[in-house]
């Protein structure tokens, strides 16, 4: 077989990759020029292949090692690697972005900083930024139209949510979103919204009585697997800033208080759209952690989430932040720099 060099394999678009891998209890190594896991059967060991250029992500959690060879093999690949904890949820530690798993960025490609410009053209003017976060929230609302309208006729999950009553809620929303001044009353109309979905959501799926605890304070599964949910969607939102080269304190919502609050504002895409839901209906089935995990990435691969996630980041650094230009035309649409050629 022919060497491949670092820049043919990153040729697959980040947000085209089928694979993001959560890993615990195995070593994480190069054997014979691939990079695989390996297990503990008893007495043998098994390895099984990662194909790096076709991930996005490795979260490697409890009881995991990793050798220096397959960090430089996952940096030649344009790989995300995050540690953190059992599940991906205790708290290890934080670098870039405070969302419970620490990343380690390649060091080894060149990203084109066409993105970080536009962004930087706007970031600066708190009315543009507001612009651009009443844009993230309204890629939001599109998103939870479109997935709950077909996650309620799905006969994957019981979540025959009332979609006349999501519309309300919408149409509230977009009205106090058209009439806010500044980011706290964004903030505040999305507060009001997040309970309304909740009471949908409990409604459709006979939760009964719940209410949101703080990060890790909830006992029951929902508070659980909303927080196990949560940080998956984080690390989606992590990568699809990374692929577009831009820092993660650049935030236009959640900015005040945290560091890496543009990753919040990303995530916000989905997760009332595909978290929320699942995280009821896998509390209801009595799915372990697992099945739940198993269940959201299937859902998060279904609805292209990566996907969706990069291209909102686009058009919010497109739309906002190309104002005037002369001598060159707007060029829409062009593939995530993250993975193009060096």
């Amino acid at each position: 077989m022919d060497d491949f060099s670092p820049s043919e394999l990153k040729t697959i678009l980040h947000s085209k990759r089928a694979n993001l891998y959560y890993l615990q209890y195995c070593r994480v190594l190069v054997n014979g020029g691939r990079v695989e896991y390996v297990t503990e059967a008893g007495k043998e060991s098994l390895y099984w292949n990662i194909p790096i250029a076709n991930t996005t992500v490795i979260l490697l959690g409890t009881g995991t090692s990793i050798t220096q060879a397959a960090v430089r093999e996952f940096a030649k690949a344009g790989v995300l690697i995050g540690f953190c904890g059992g599940g991906g949820t205790p708290l290890f530690a934080v670098n870039e972005v405070q969302v419970d798993v620490e990343w380690l960025t390649s060091q080894s490609e060149y990203r084109p900083t066409e993105y970080l410009q536009l962004w930087c053209r706007f970031w600066f003017d708190d009315d543009l930024r507001l612009d651009a976060a009443i844009h993230f929230q309204t890629e939001r609302l599109k998103n939870l139209k479109e997935i709950w309208g077909k996650l309620s006729k799905s006969r994957e999950l019981e979540f025959p949510v009332s979609l006349s009553q999501l519309d309300g809620v919408i149409q509230s929303f977009e009205q106090r979103l058209a009439d806010s001044n500044n980011s706290n009353d964004v903030l505040s109309t999305e507060a009001s919204m997040t309970k309304a979905l909740y009471k949908l959501v409990c409604q459709a799926t006979n939760y009964g009585d719940f209410t949101r605890a703080k990060q890790g304070g909830g006992t029951d599964l929902a508070n659980r697997y909303l927080d196990h949910g949560n940080y998956l969607a984080y690390g989606l939102a992590a990568t699809a800033c990374w692929v577009l080269g831009l820092p993660h304190g650049l935030a236009v919502l959640h900015g005040k208080t945290r560091r890496g609050g543009l990753v919040f504002d990303v995530a916000d895409l989905i997760k009332d759209a595909i978290v929320m839901p699942i995280a009821f209906t896998s509390a209801m089935a009595g799915h372990d952690e697992t099945e739940f995990r198993q269940q959201l990435v299937s859902q998060f691969q279904k609805y292209d989430v990566l996907d969706r996630m990069i291209d909102a980041i686009k058009a919010v650094a497109e739309q906002t932040g190309k104002t005037e230009q002369t001598g060159k035309p707007e060029q829409a649409g062009k593939p995530e720099q993250g993975s193009s050629k060096a």
